[in-house]
């Protein structure tokens, strides 16, 4: 952003994107245009205040910002700034060349989010959505796939922490809980390879009458082969995906034989509650609670966020997008840009949601990409993984954390060739959490972790 392309050097001013940061210019010396543009230019990182990087493939290239002292000692205050200079490898260093230790903080969704941002209900004005028509989701609570073997994704799925609930008589079908709130948050039926889609709850049933009236809509139907029973209605999104919502499933009974999750408690280096007592783990797979997300990859993705964003109270938390060279795309801090990812939520107003329920990506083919359940914590994650692969199965990408969301993440393909993911430790938002704008790359994928796979997002 504000570059002046020079024959034989690059002058960056990123004074106007921080003004709280003291910034003047700085000289990238004898990049051809060329190569300076093809590379990813800015990434922005979280120290103590947003600071600025350029990464290119130059070595020598470096930017003096300042961070905010950390707190000292007991105190929980943060001091005065000092002078850190980021190298293009992203590496933190002070004046003498000290590289700095990492370093993770909580910080509130506004400061986190950063500068390209906006308020949801400017989003929305903008793009001229009316809450008050939208159908109203609850939540998203189970997914729908189908698989030419039952019993070997029915041994999968138990490797991956789930419970059979029930099987149907003719045993085509298979009904699979969590130890969450849900009555079964996976259904799989027999036959070949195909995505059925994620469904969703919503608030009544004059909702679920809404969506059967929608263009292409299954009408309603009766669920009396599901645990806790319900009506179902299936939608077609603009490139033919399903979409399930329903209403009317009873809760689940009370599940005294769950083995629930346990809290195990942290010493770090200054707070050690832990005093006589000792962490101890059982190997085994890591226990599903509920289901937090699924994915597509998408040829049309403005058709497709137009449909989502209109007809659902399903809203964008984070995008992320490429440069353009023209007006199309101009986005709200004056950049043109175009938005090729997102990340969404299921708008509740003030209760916390999850950061994102649904996300759609910009590809040249039209797929699902990957469904996400929840784990207890990042040890359950570890165990579950170790499981996982011990069991011979295929893993995608992880353990590592992602930076949208915040989950760690573990992804594998069960046998049928689907990706599937654990999560745990997700952040929430409401509906004063601004919507976010990044650039995307694989730097904005994960802050920790195995190198993304090249064909992650294909």
């Amino acid at each position: 952003k504000d570059t002046q392309r020079l024959e034989d050097k690059q002058k960056v001013d990123v004074g106007p994107l921080y003004s709280d940061l003291h910034t003047d210019f700085f000289i990238v010396e004898d990049r051809p245009t060329s190569s300076f543009v093809d590379t990813q230019l800015m990434e922005a990182v979280l120290l103590t205040q947003l600071v600025h990087t350029y990464r290119c493939n130059r070595k020598d290239m470096a930017e003096t910002q300042t961070e905010t002292i950390p707190p000292q000692g007991n105190s929980s205050q943060w001091g005065a700034t000092r002078p850190v200079t980021i190298d293009a490898n992203g590496s933190f260093q002070t004046p003498d060349g000290e590289i700095k230790p990492n370093l993770g903080r909580t910080v509130n969704d506004i400061e986190a989010i950063g500068p390209e941002s906006e308020p949801l209900a400017s989003w929305q004005k903008r793009n001229n959505i009316d809450p008050s028509k939208q159908i109203k989701l609850v939540k998203l609570a189970h997914m729908r796939y189908q698989h030419p073997e039952l019993e070997t994704i029915t041994t999968f799925l138990r490797d991956f922490g789930m419970h059979v609930v029930k099987t149907s008589e003719d045993g085509e079908k298979r009904w699979f809980r969590g130890y969450g709130p849900d009555q079964y948050v996976y259904y799989a039926q027999k036959g070949p390879k195909t995505f059925l889609g994620g469904t969703f709850a919503v608030e009544s049933m004059a909702d679920l009458e809404k969506a059967a009236a929608l263009p292409g809509a299954s009408g309603i139907e009766e669920m009396t082969d599901a645990p806790g029973g319900g009506h179902l209605v299936t939608l077609r999104d603009p490139e033919g995906f399903p979409v399930n919502v329903m209403y009317g499933q009873t809760p689940p009974p009370q599940r005294e034989t769950d083995e629930l999750p346990q809290k195990v408690i942290l010493n770090d280096e200054t707070d050690k509650p832990r005093v006589r007592q000792f962490n101890r783990f059982r190997p085994g797979p890591a226990a599903v609670h509920k289901l937090g997300h699924y994915g597509l990859c998408v040829q049309q993705f403005d058709a497709q966020l137009e449909w989502y964003t209109r007809h659902f109270n399903i809203v964008p938390t984070d995008f992320l997008y490429v440069p353009m060279p023209s007006e199309q795309g101009k986005g709200t801090d004056g950049q043109q840009k175009k938005d090729v990812a997102v990340f969404a939520h299921v708008d509740r107003g003030d209760d916390p949601v999850d950061h994102h329920s649904f996300f759609m990506t910009t590809n040249p083919t039209s797929h699902v990409h990957h469904c996400s359940f929840e784990v207890h914590d990042y040890d359950t994650q570890q165990l579950g993984h170790q499981w996982l692969g011990k069991q011979g199965y295929t893993s995608v990408w992880g353990i590592g954390r992602h930076i949208l969301g915040s989950q760690i993440f573990d992804y594998w393909w069960d046998t049928t060739g689907n990706m599937i993911e654990h999560y745990a430790d997700g952040d929430l938002v409401n509906k004063d959490t601004p919507v976010g704008w990044g650039m995307a790359g694989d730097e904005s994928l994960a802050v920790w972790g195995p190198e993304v796979p090249k064909w992650f997002l294909q």
